[in-house]
């Protein structure tokens, strides 16, 4: 009999035995004893439509420089960027700036001489106004980019970017100036006469901030600022005076380029 009795539920156990081992093998199940464990989970790209992973960007770009009071600068160059992975990479940065001579001074820097020639103490009239153009820079560094999201464009479009955050150091070539009062010109209202003091490089950190807005996936917008630090001597205002004191001078750009890049991103099953 007890033998007889067995045998039933021998055959449900053989029945249940292939369920029992498939809720072993869940997801749930491997879940649980992840949790368990206190096992963590590698983090996943979350839904991403352009992979930056392995590839190259180069990124034309055109600039200009708000903080020069003395002069109009703008910049065009170039980014070339390698991706480690979605979030760090590193990149170099060139930019050049054409020295158009008087043509690109603000108009401040002839206020400044008409003002100081025409006061009334006559040691005004040896007033001189430093000031310098910065033609060449060249910066290296690493990029973070810890944030990724999306745009709903009117429901319609979705664009992806990110915002990334760069440091580095930087070699910055420019060209140093005194702009004096000339006497000769002043009556055709030309009152600036521009002396060049000589080139020099100077080095320095570099810091910034940048957002990608990614059109397709080998093409996207490029919007960037950045913070250039490097010391260099205070204002000498009079010829007779050599001044050895100095100071941190900050030149900030603002840019915006078109970032390619390559080679083609592999082909994904489904678009999101």
């Amino acid at each position: 009999m007890r033998l007889f009795s067995s045998a039933p539920a021998m055959l449900v156990l053989g029945l249940l035995a292939p369920s029992l081992a498939s809720a072993a093998d869940s997801p749930g199940a491997s879940a649980l004893e992840d949790y368990r464990s206190d096992q963590k989970v590698p983090k996943a790209i979350e839904n991403r439509y352009f992979l930056k992973e392995g590839r190259f960007e180069l990124a034309p770009h055109f600039g200009y420089v708000p903080n020069n009071p003395m002069a109009v600068r703008y910049v065009a160059g170039a980014f070339l960027t390698y991706h480690l992975n979605e979030t760090l990479s590193f990149g170099a940065d060139v930019g050049y700036s054409p020295d158009l001579g008087e043509q690109d001074l603000k108009g401040l820097v002839s206020v400044l001489l008409d003002r100081a020639y025409n006061a009334s103490a006559s040691s005004s009239r040896d007033f001189q106004q430093p000031l310098d153009k910065i033609t060449l820079a060249a910066e290296f560094g690493i990029n973070w980019a810890p944030i990724y999201g999306k745009i709903n464009l009117l429901g319609e479009t979705v664009v992806n970017f990110d915002f990334y955050i760069f440091a580095g150091v930087g070699s910055f070539t420019k060209t140093n100036y005194v702009a004096v009062y000339d006497e000769a010109t002043a009556s055709t209202g030309d009152v600036v006469a521009l002396q060049e003091g000589g080139n020099e490089t100077k080095l320095g950190p570099v810091i910034g901030l940048g957002q990608n807005y990614f059109i397709t996936q080998s093409l996207a917008l490029k919007l960037d600022v950045r913070s250039a630090l490097y010391v260099d001597y205070k204002p000498q205002y009079n010829a007779d005076i050599v001044v050895t004191e100095q100071r941190v001078v900050n030149t900030f750009t603002a840019s915006v380029g078109i970032g390619v890049y390559f080679p083609a991103m592999k082909p994904r099953l489904y678009e999101f």
